[in-house]
């Protein structure tokens, strides 16, 4: 029974080390979307941003996952209406959102309100049974303790500039979408799932596309505008999306969101290696908080 128990033991925390390191590869990687986000507010509309990062994300992502998500149709077929929610809520209106917000909150400011989406992470994955345990509780509201006080610090807009409104829609878009990966058909291959989503996602996105160009106009493609979204199609949408649905699909989303607490640390640590941007008291504190609750949330 002793070794039994070991073996589960030592299986779970196996699994738990697993999903942790896509969880974290993927919220550094999204860290970095921000700064990018807020770096072509004034030279690519919100809309377009998206739709060229999901048109990217679908060609570097179509070799991987078009050929298995076509042996899979039917599988996509009785499922479509899970495949359409989950396309709308990742890819159509959460990057969506976010560079609308861009537009007028700084990239530390983006990172630090997206860091209450785990908080809804864990309400739905409670709503829908899961139970989290008092070590993974403590540790969430830990670490929110720590984002709560790093916007009370003043490192926040406290104004409720409309920007600030469009992060607080991104967080519950993400909370939902990750939250919603937990019901993904059984037998669907993670890069079928990831073609088909970015397939559909960016198809919903065409007739907004189409307004803002006829609106706003194209923008100019330069190295300081199509670099960037090479970063966000390839890195930040084909790599990240799959390393954060390997880790929900191995940890949940509850665990998984706790490591994404870590995404202002990063954001703040971008911010002073790029920019030189100086860490405060105040700002040390929260870190410790938020590392601190990720430590504990994400515990087995």
């Amino acid at each position: 029974m002793a070794v039994a128990l070991d073996r589960t033991a030592s299986t779970l925390t196996t699994r738990s080390l697993r999903g942790l390191a896509p969880a974290a590869l993927a919220t550094v990687v999204w860290s970095g979307s921000f700064v990018t986000s807020r770096a072509l507010h004034d030279s690519v509309p919100p809309v377009q941003q998206a739709f060229w990062r999901w048109v990217v994300a679908l060609v570097a992502v179509a070799p991987f996952g078009a050929r298995q998500a076509w042996r899979q149709r039917e599988l996509i077929r009785r499922h479509l209406g899970f495949v359409l929610l989950a396309s709308l809520l990742g890819v159509t209106v959460y990057n969506t959102l976010v560079n609308q917000a861009g537009l007028t909150v700084p990239a530390a400011d983006m990172g630090m309100i997206m860091a209450a989406s785990p908080v809804l992470m864990a309400l739905f994955e409670r709503v829908g049974g899961a139970r989290l345990g008092v070590r993974r509780a403590v540790g969430l509201l830990t670490a929110c303790g720590g984002v709560v006080l790093l916007v009370g610090g003043g490192a926040a807009d406290p104004s409720g500039a409309p920007g600030d409104l469009w992060m607080i829609a991104a967080a519950c878009c993400f909370g939902s979408y990750s939250a919603l990966l937990r019901r993904r058909p059984t037998g669907l291959g993670g890069t079928a799932f990831l073609f088909t989503t970015f397939l559909f996602g960016t198809a919903l996105l065409l007739p907004a596309q189409a307004v803002s160009v006829a609106a706003q106009g194209t923008f100019t493609p330069t190295p300081g505008t199509v670099l960037p979204l090479l970063y966000v199609g390839v890195a930040s949408s084909a790599v990240a999306f799959f390393a954060w649905n390997k880790a929900i699909g191995l940890i949940g989303a509850a665990r998984a969101g706790a490591v994404y607490y870590l995404q202002p640390v990063c954001v703040a640590l971008l911010s002073w290696a790029v920019l030189g941007e100086q860490v405060g008291r105040t700002q040390a504190l929260s870190m410790a908080l938020i590392l601190g609750g990720v430590v504990l949330g994400a515990a087995v």
